[in-house]
């Protein structure tokens, strides 16, 4: 017999087993492999990176990869996020998920700008009658419960009506990060707890707590502050996999088991790369040749490899350590322990550099000049990726084929254009005075007199069809007038 779906607090407490702390959706970096490293230390729930439902539904490659090849007895409980705008395309998506997770979570909390211009994530959040029908078709066609991440309004009361809204569309449970849409990057900020308790008061379905979670310490204010019935970490458990442990091991320790699951349970190499320049981040801001090193290797030997190197180096120090000596940048920790990294805001990158915002901006800009000039050492990174890619590539200036400009905006003309034009103004001239340009492919023109030409023929198609009928009367009276002599 199939079992009745759970919801609520009921699907919290036995489906999730009451998980209180919680590994976040992360993209690239929520895989399987750092999955279990998360739950060795801690973490009760886990989710799976964002999975994007159109291409999850259309492509088998994509749910083999993503999921269908990560099904792991330990990985459970757990929660399978999509992005999605459509209610059709995200059932269809949840329905061939629904098998291999205990849960399907809509993303409506992602702030990116490929989340923009796709149309998904914290984009959606305006749109209260599509979010509706979205939950309300997959609360009604999935076996699993149907979830929700969201980001806050700047106002408390808006939130908690959006938080409503969900759960009578048939969320069963929400996890709420503090902060806005806007609030990115340098920008973050601080998550607002207020915001969280605030819907946490207002409705009757397990809440998760989202934002400003560094220790075990925070975890625990964060609960007493919101109420939360569990708290999501996404940066913390980056930099620091034992943080839902109350514990900050050296890094080497965290890597070297991160690496030895990874190769049982294998993911991509940019995968690994980038948790380790997550843990080993503010050791590689003083070796940096190693990080430069890390950046270039093309196999996980050669990150097991580096990664074996900097504990080299973090071992010697270790041994000369005299007891008198207090952790280097201001940290709380010696850089080889796992601790939080707090991303500086846009002033604090400023006085970092020893500048101020336009003095920055304008050395940024003779930065970029004195690249220009094509020597490697003062390349920036990406310019030196593909200097490798392709050694006879040169960034010189004086070097770069020069074009005609557009007589009109600047941009470079098209060299066949009849009004010395580049394409978008030579469209605009074009239309407006009916124009031809066959350097740009554009025939306006051409195409008028073909619809003048055309439209003078439909016209005179009634004449022409009477005198047929004319000439088809005519020819049966001669016909039989024909018959009648013969008679």
């Amino acid at each position: 017999m199939k079992m009745p779906k759970l919801k609520g607090f009921e699907f919290w407490r036995n489906t999730l087993r009451g998980a209180c702390y919680v590994v976040a959706p992360m993209v690239d970096q929520s895989e399987l492999a750092w999955r279990l490293l998360s739950r060795r230390h801690g973490a009760q729930l886990c989710y799976t990176p964002m999975l994007h439902a159109q291409v999850f539904v259309r492509d088998a490659n994509y749910r083999k990869e993503n999921l269908y090849c990560e099904v792991c007895p330990e990985d459970r409980p757990l929660i399978v996020q999509f992005c999605a705008n459509d209610p059709e395309v995200f059932v269809q998506a949840a329905l061939l998920a629904q098998d291999y997770c205990d849960a399907i979570d809509l993303n409506l909390g992602c702030p990116q700008m490929i989340a923009k211009r796709g149309h998904y994530g914290a984009f959606l959040q305006e749109e209260w009658d599509l979010l509706q029908r979205m939950i309300m078709l997959a609360n009604e066609k999935l076996s699993v419960p149907i979830t929700c991440k969201i980001r806050v309004f700047p106002e408390i009361a808006k939130t908690v009506k959006y938080a409503q809204l969900l759960e009578v569309a048939g969320c069963q449970l929400l996890t709420v990060h503090g902060r806005t849409k806007e609030q990115k990057g340098p920008l973050a900020g601080v998550a607002s707890w207020e915001h969280i308790q605030a819907v946490r008061k207002a409705v009757n379905i397990p809440v998760f707590a989202n934002g400003n979670i560094q220790y075990l310490s925070d975890v625990e204010r964060c609960i007493q502050k919101t109420g939360a019935h569990g708290v999501m970490s996404a940066e913390g458990n980056l930099h620091n996999p034992a943080l839902f442990e109350g514990r900050n091991p050296v890094v080497w320790e965290m890597a070297e088991e991160y690496l030895e699951i990874v190769q049982q349970y294998p993911c991509p190499l940019s995968y690994v790369r980038a948790h380790l320049f997550k843990l080993w981040h503010h050791t590689l801001q003083i070796h940096q040749q190693l990080r430069d090193e890390l950046a270039k290797v093309k196999t996980l030997e050669g990150v097991v490899a580096v990664n074996k190197e900097l504990k080299l180096h973090c071992q010697e120090e270790i041994a000369s350590l005299k007891e008198e000596d207090k952790p280097k940048g201001g940290l709380p920790f010696s850089h080889w322990i796992c601790q939080p990294y707090v991303r500086p805001g846009p002033k604090e990158t400023c006085k970092e550099n020893g500048t101020s915002g336009m003095e920055g901006s304008n050395r940024g800009k003779r930065a970029l000049e004195d690249e220009d000039d094509g020597n490697s050492d003062s390349l920036s990174k990406n310019k030196q990726k593909k200097k490798l890619r392709n050694p006879n590539k040169t960034f010189d200036p004086s070097l770069k084929p020069k074009y005609a400009k557009c007589d009109q905006c600047g941009n470079p003309k098209g060299i066949k254009c009849v009004f010395n034009l580049c394409r978008g103004c030579c469209k605009k001239r074009a239309f407006r005075e009916t124009a031809d340009c066959p350097g740009h492919g554009l025939l306006f023109k051409t195409k008028h007199e073909k619809a003048l030409l055309w439209k003078s023929s439909q016209s005179n198609l009634p004449n022409i069809e009477m005198t047929a009928q004319k000439g088809e009367i005519e020819e049966t009276r001669l016909l039989k007038e024909s018959i009648d002599g013969v008679a």
